[in-house]
């Protein structure tokens, strides 16, 4: 096999085809008890890093945002009440079990959103279409993030911007009980409320190899993206990136 079809999954090495099949596998066991394990895992401090998303959106009645790999649809939802039944939101993400469960919810809720299964570095939208592009805590996971951010500018109409919320790099001083919290907490949690310690393995190893703040800022710059800028929340546990198309 040429290392060139090669990319991590968590801290292992493995060919594109499989990481695709083992993200999968991921979130089909974890997709029934995600929200649980996201309010256990955090804190219900989840809630108040997707307010500062959408409180730095820009989005307003009447907007089109697309929620890239939305999953179980806390964004979506959030974004309905702000752009009203004059605006749009479409639910995407390329499993169909995370997908289900939040075309569900929303309903449940009374919004019935168009909901669509998409691989997020080849969106089936139009050029230059949407005013918001937000992917919540699902960027570590596509294999070639140029292309994510790339397809995400091309959706993007003139002066629309994207919103990144991703798991970071944390302040260094932290990083000692970040990592025993990561690595012996979080399994023993996964295992004790979805019987699966290894998903969540991955979870914490998936978020030691994505690009920390300034790599991605540099990535999104080169996608193209200006005036970009992030945020960091919970002392960079978590960071919001924002960039604009123009």
């Amino acid at each position: 096999m040429n290392d060139s079809t090669k990319t991590h999954f968590g801290f292992e090495q493995v060919a594109e085809a499989e990481k695709a099949r083992r993200v999968a596998d991921v979130f089909d066991s974890v997709a029934q008890k995600y929200d649980i394990m996201n309010d256990l895992m955090s804190g219900g401090l989840h809630r108040l890093w997707k307010a500062f998303t959408i409180a730095r959106s820009g989005v307003r009645e009447g907007s089109r945002v697309l929620d890239v790999a939305g999953g179980t649809g806390d964004l979506s939802l959030a974004f309905s009440r702000k752009v009203g039944k004059a605006g749009q939101v479409w639910l995407t993400d390329i499993n169909i079990a995370m997908l289900a469960n939040g075309r569900d919810r929303l309903c449940n809720k009374g919004f019935l959103l168009p909901v669509v299964q998409c691989d997020g570095e080849k969106l089936p939208f139009p050029d230059n279409y949407f005013d918001c592009v937000t992917v919540g805590f699902g960027l570590r996971n596509m294999t070639h993030k140029d292309r994510a951010l790339a397809e995400m500018k091309r959706v993007l109409r003139p002066g629309g911007r994207l919103l990144v919320l991703e798991f970071s790099h944390v302040w260094k001083p932290l990083a000692p009980v970040y990592d025993f919290y990561s690595f012996k907490v979080i399994p023993r949690l996964g295992e004790l409320i979805t019987n699966d310690q290894d998903s969540y393995r991955y979870l914490a190893e998936s978020i030691r190899v994505h690009p920390d703040q300034e790599t991605l800022k540099g990535m999104m710059e080169q996608a193209g993206f200006e005036r970009v800028e992030y945020f960091n929340l919970s002392l960079g546990v978590v960071a919001l990136h924002r960039g604009f198309k123009f």
